[in-house]
């Protein structure tokens, strides 16, 4: 779920890990195939539950395989509004108004 193994641990420090609904305390704590841990990763809940091990490291494709996604899937509903869309002369300008403002006032491109 994240790419290496101090960012593992930042997460269990910060308390955002559970293994079978059970704050992970320790970093170093031992996981079996059955167990269900829970992560929180940037404003998402991520739950696994553990399927097997590897004898050594591999890719991501091959560790995909070791785990069983049980996160449910967020279905937007239809009154949010999409994130990226403003209104017309809401906010900060863009950069191509601030050029179009620039060229309006007689600006030059130095700021003067």
């Amino acid at each position: 779920m994240v790419r290496t193994r101090s960012a593992a641990a930042a997460l269990v420090d910060g308390g955002l890990v559970r293994i079978n609904s059970e704050r992970v305390e320790q970093v170093s704590r031992l996981v079996r195939p059955g167990d269900v841990l829970t992560i929180a990763l940037d404003r998402n809940v991520r739950i696994l539950k553990v399927a097997g091990f590897a004898e050594r490291r591999g890719s991501a494709t091959l560790a995909r395989v070791l785990f069983e996604d049980l996160t449910p899937a967020v279905v937007p509903t239809p009154s949010d509004p999409p994130s990226a869309i403003r209104e017309e002369g809401a906010g900060r300008p863009t950069k191509r108004e601030r050029r179009d403002i620039d060229r309006l006032l007689g600006r030059d491109d130095f700021g003067d």
